[in-house]
């Protein structure tokens, strides 16, 4: 169920994040002014990051891939792919992401202009994103 719950949970996350990266993005191209709507889409996008987070968490260590890391090392499981991705590659790599959008979303508060505000959530969500997509477990997500 906790798996279920973290994959289901993965879409509202790509959704929200690729919604905040295209509003960040635009609102940089256009020149326009960084509204209410431009600090609540990347604060959601930090909010279900981390409450994916925290559920991954949960389903990483009741795994049966932890179990097996458990049981047979880290040796083993950096030999099989299938067992590295979900071990280690990916939660590894959803951490820095997650801790990305964290220090973008900080960052931007600290800014005064406009611009510079949408281009730090645009980099740090974005390049956030990219990580994220890359280490999808994709093949057991569909």
């Amino acid at each position: 169920m906790i798996k279920m719950l973290h994959s289901g949970w993965a879409y509202i996350v790509l959704v929200i994040l690729i919604i905040a990266v295209i509003n960040a993005i635009t609102g940089l191209t256009s020149k326009r002014d960084f509204k209410e709507k431009d600090l609540r889409l990347p604060l959601f996008a930090l909010i279900v990051s981390h409450i994916q987070l925290l559920i991954g968490f949960i389903a990483y260590f009741t795994s049966a891939q932890f179990d097996f890391l458990k049981e047979s090392g880290m040796g083993a499981a950096m030999e099989t792919p299938e067992i590295r991705l979900i071990t280690v590659e990916h939660p590894l790599m959803m951490i820095i992401a997650i801790v990305l959008i964290t220090i973008g979303f900080s960052k931007h508060k600290k800014k005064s202009l406009d611009q510079d505000k949408f281009k730090t959530i645009a980099v740090f969500y974005g390049i956030a994103l990219l990580l994220i997509l890359s280490r999808i477990p994709w093949s057991q997500w569909f």
